[in-house]
């Protein structure tokens, strides 16, 4: 089989799934998705074949597939474990990044200032991802990197309702500030401590939002 072919409807199926697409609970059928994507049923049984192996989907006791996504708890979870990990990488960022590396960090921030001025929803979101995948990078650890952005990933339709809420968004950009300002002074203690507390509070805004929308399963 077209390798391509089954690794686009893979991903598809997962965006679909990490954005909220598919609810938790819904049950996917092979003919309908077999419509939507244009595509036979081969490449959609290996994609659920992974995306079970993944745990985003789960089979019923009447064999169906259905989709568990990320719970609350798989949520609070990987923000703990993002909160242990995501400061060293900051960490080792603040002793290992170049000049030309914090040009492009301060590009990204000065960005995500003047969206988050407008109310640019989308561009918020992406300026916010882009500043931790460079941080990811730049702390030159490849497993760190790779497990972090995992994550990230893992998380995007939660972390849209933390960057795109405008008070958040306006308290974030100030906290990648202050994280670049420890990243320019090559301070590893700074980076690290302002780091986890961004994420403790990404978090805290997320349970909020979750509560409030009656996400708590």
């Amino acid at each position: 089989m077209n390798g391509s072919l089954a690794d686009f409807v893979f991903e598809s199926l997962e965006n679909d799934i990490l954005s909220g697409v598919y609810a938790r609970g819904e049950i996917l059928t092979e003919l309908k998705l077999c419509e939507r994507l244009g595509v036979s049923r081969t490449p959609i049984r290996e994609a659920l074949n992974r995306l079970k192996q993944q745990q985003l989907v789960e089979e019923t006791s009447s064999h169906s597939v259905r989709v568990r996504g990320v719970s609350q708890q798989d949520l609070m979870d990987i923000y703990e474990i993002r909160l242990r990990i995501e400061g060293y990488a900051a960490r080792l960022c603040a002793l290992r990044i170049t000049e030309e590396e914090l040009n492009e960090l301060r590009e990204i921030v000065a960005l995500q200032d003047f969206y988050t001025a407008r109310g640019g929803a989308a561009n918020i979101r992406d300026m916010d991802s882009r500043f931790h995948e460079l941080v990811y990078r730049y702390c030159g650890s490849e497993i760190l990197m790779a497990t972090l952005s995992e994550l990230h990933h893992r998380v995007q339709r939660y972390r849209k309702i933390s960057v795109e809420h405008p008070d958040r968004a306006e308290v974030a950009v100030k906290e990648h500030a202050a994280i670049l300002g420890a990243l320019e002074g090559h301070d590893a203690d700074e980076a690290e401590r302002l780091t986890v507390l961004h994420i403790e509070n990404a978090k805290k805004c997320i349970v909020l939002a979750t509560s409030a929308v009656g996400e708590s399963k």
